[in-house]
């Protein structure tokens, strides 16, 4: 129909530019596109997500309904649960202007607050002469939600232990025994799990809507699919599939429970969001929304030839950042998901990208990482960047803004290496244990902007990188050619499973060695889920396509690694009883208040002998004085070496020592709570070959 002709279901008025998407009022929806050169624009109505034919199609007029670039038209009478596609039409110049127009496409809108995925065919959609319906839509969301008192609150990362988990594997595999696996309900029943492991955020790969068949063919073939979602198509929206039975319009509200019901468990959430590239891909790859509305403002295109793509990411096209429009797009997007959502941050996928202006060009003080750090939404509110991208961008210690935290790829390198009984780094473990001041002070920074990790979604698990020499991802259809081959791993002599007693203890001693060296370090720990179960993924360092038993959180691993699991646990109790460990500023070596000792003294074997320069990967011990009179001390001695070792420790007036890590212990022992602490009867501990251990100095 033409608008306003009256013809159709529901009777139409010009509407408003502003807010952009779909706008539910009592009276109707107000629906809003910014397509700057579009020359035509129709809104396509549909009664559900399996519509054959929509039941109204609004024809929109330039002279009515276009204001200042955007498209808008108000709907008397719609309601929640209508979906919708828009059809924009466009001047044909792609290779000298970079317009993409293509009038056979339906397209999501790209504020849409939900979207669904039925019928979805990826191949369809990136066949130009294709005039079938793709199977995506947007959906009218009900913005209702009875938050019952929870509200928006921007804390810093102090004292946070954050927990790296994926929706949907959290709670697919048969043994999680919930009523509606791999959704937002599905994990709200693990919420007492987490709460008991005592993290006090989780950090959620991708929740927003992504493109699950965008997989290379040879990995499709093989019936897999994207499974991490890294692919983002429609920033505000949730993913379909995580939203379960919710009926349509109300998609955002499952998410909102679940962070409701975390935040009342006292656990934060952080977002890892994905502005660097969307799921449109090359010029060969589908026209879901931006493509065919503002392909030349969304994306890095060369100069010389507009039609073909730039790309810093590695997946087919680079989001053009620092556009005016763009950069737009992407602020209000966050402040929408904490103003809209009680998101409580956000970790960025390859945010160098941010830094690249036009032809990617990296520019001193790109607009985007700032105007996201001082909108007044966002203030205060934990940015966590990974601080490079594909195209070798790399700006650790040095990402643009004055607050943003960075994923610290030293400290996950330094540790690797040093752990697995590479010589010669006992500074730089120092460093990385101290805060990494040499990365963070030089610009005002402190430790917690340093996040610590030793594995993360990407790459091994922690049982994989001590089971496995070289990485093993056969399964993904590749032939092994994905995924990085410099994994800083060791296979403790054996080549993945094995019955050899001794290797699996040493096995299971080295994870324990990981998880004490980043509990013991300043800055924000992260722990990649299922670590804390030694979850095995056959040595696939890419699980990026295998949404399987091989991804899946394995419940039954609950009791068979319990004693892991107690140990994380106590680990992560011990961190948190430090306020001396969680601090967010850089040690000294001057004395506490009130306690007359230096905040950390470093010994070797021998107290205050560090053998910075020696050519071993040998002994490092520290001791670290507590906050307060409170607080016990803490003397930390982390032995390397392929021999055991009798090290020194120092007398503290009125307190003495008892052994709370023992890393080389059997499992039952490896560590205790203060009340199952043995005392200390000597000046010396024994500490074992490549173990470490942790005593505590209590009145």
């Amino acid at each position: 129909m033409t608008e306003g002709s009256g013809a159709g279901r529901y009777a139409t008025h010009p509407g408003a530019r502003l807010p952009p998407g779909a706008t539910v009022s009592a009276q109707g929806v107000n629906f809003s596109l910014l397509s700057p050169s579009a020359t035509a624009v129709e809104l396509l109505l549909y009664e559900s997500a399996d519509s054959a034919q929509p039941f109204q199609v609004v024809t929109l007029d330039p002279e009515r309904n276009l204001t200042h670039l955007v498209w808008h038209v108000f709907v008397a009478g719609v309601a929640p649960g209508v979906h919708y596609a828009w059809r924009v039409a466009g001047p044909d110049d792609t290779a000298t202007t970079g317009r993409r127009f293509n009038p056979r496409k339906l397209l999501l809108d790209p504020w849409a607050c939900a979207v669904s995925d039925a019928g979805w065919s990826r191949a369809r959609a990136a066949d130009p002469a294709d005039e079938s319906p793709c199977g995506l839509r947007s959906v009218v969301c009900d913005p209702a939600f009875d938050w019952n008192g929870d509200r928006p609150l921007a804390r810093p990362l102090e004292g946070a232990v954050i927990y790296e988990m994926h929706v949907g594997g959290f709670t697919r595999h048969p043994s999680a025994g919930v009523a509606a696996p791999g959704t937002f309900a599905g994990l709200m029943e693990k919420i007492p799990y987490l709460k008991a492991l005592g993290i006090t955020h989780v950090e959620l790969l991708p929740v927003m809507a992504f493109d699950e068949q965008s997989v290379p063919a040879a990995t499709a073939a093989r019936g897999l699919r994207n499974y991490w979602g890294y692919n983002t198509h429609s920033f505000y929206s949730l993913h379909p599939a995580y939203c379960g039975s919710a009926r349509p319009g109300r998609q955002p509200a499952e998410f909102k429970r679940l962070v409701r019901a975390l935040h009342e468990a006292g656990i934060r959430v952080i977002l890892d969001v994905v502005f660097n590239h969307t799921a449109e891909g090359s010029g060969e790859g589908p026209w879901i929304n931006f493509k065919g509305i503002a392909n030349e403002i969304v994306y890095h295109l060369d100069s010389r030839d507009r039609r073909r793509y730039l790309d810093f990411t590695g997946c087919g096209n680079t989001v053009n950042c620092n556009h005016p429009q763009v950069t737009a797009f992407i602020v209000h997007c966050l402040e929408y998901w904490v103003e809209e959502m009680h998101v409580d941050g956000f970790r960025f996928d390859l945010a160098s990208v941010f830094a690249r202006g036009d032809e990617g060009v990296v520019l001193a003080n790109p607009p985007l990482p700032w105007n996201i750090e001082l909108s007044r939404t966002l203030a205060g509110v934990p940015l966590i960047a990974e601080a490079w991208d594909a195209a070798g961008l790399y700006q650790l210690g040095a990402f643009p803004g004055s607050s943003w935290a960075e994923w610290n790829g030293s400290y996950r390198d330094t540790m690797r290496r040093f752990i697995r009984g590479d010589e010669g780094l006992l500074g730089a473990v120092a460093s990385r244990i101290a805060g990494s001041s040499d990365l963070y002070a030089r610009n005002g920074r402190r430790p917690c902007n340093s996040i610590n990790f030793v594995t993360c979604h990407d790459g091994f698990t922690l049982a994989d990188l001590v089971s496995y020499g070289v990485k093993h991802n056969e399964a993904n259809g590749e032939e092994n050619r994905d995924g990085s081959n410099d994994n800083l791993s060791s296979n403790c002599g054996a080549e993945g499973p094995t019955a050899d007693a001794a290797i699996l203890a040493r096995r299971h001693r080295q994870a324990r060695n990981f998880l004490t060296v980043l509990m013991l370090s300043r800055g924000v720990p992260m722990l990649r889920a299922g670590d804390e179960l030694l979850a095995s993924q056959g040595g696939n360092n890419n699980a990026y396509c295998q949404d399987n038993a091989l991804s899946w959180f394995d419940w039954t691993r609950v009791d068979s690694e319990r004693e892991m699991l107690r140990f994380t646990r106590e680990l992560i109790a011990f961190r948190r009883r430090h306020p001396s460990l969680t601090a967010n500023r850089f040690y000294t070596g001057a004395s506490v208040p009130g306690r007359g000792l230096a905040d950390i003294s470093w010994h070797g074997a021998r107290l205050n002998q560090p053998d910075w320069n020696g050519p071993g990967g040998g002994v490092l011990a520290f001791t670290v004085t507590g906050i307060g009179p409170e607080e016990p001390d803490i003397h930390a001695v982390l032995n390397l070496s392929e021999a055991a070792v009798e090290a020194e420790v120092p007398a503290i007036p009125g307190r003495r020592w008892y052994l709370a890590v023992d890393t080389a212990a059997d499992a039952a022992r490896a560590i205790a709570p203060p009340a199952g602490q043995r005392q200390l009867d000597a000046s010396v501990q024994r500490v074992s070959a490549r173990s470490v251990v942790v005593l505590e100095a209590r009145a």
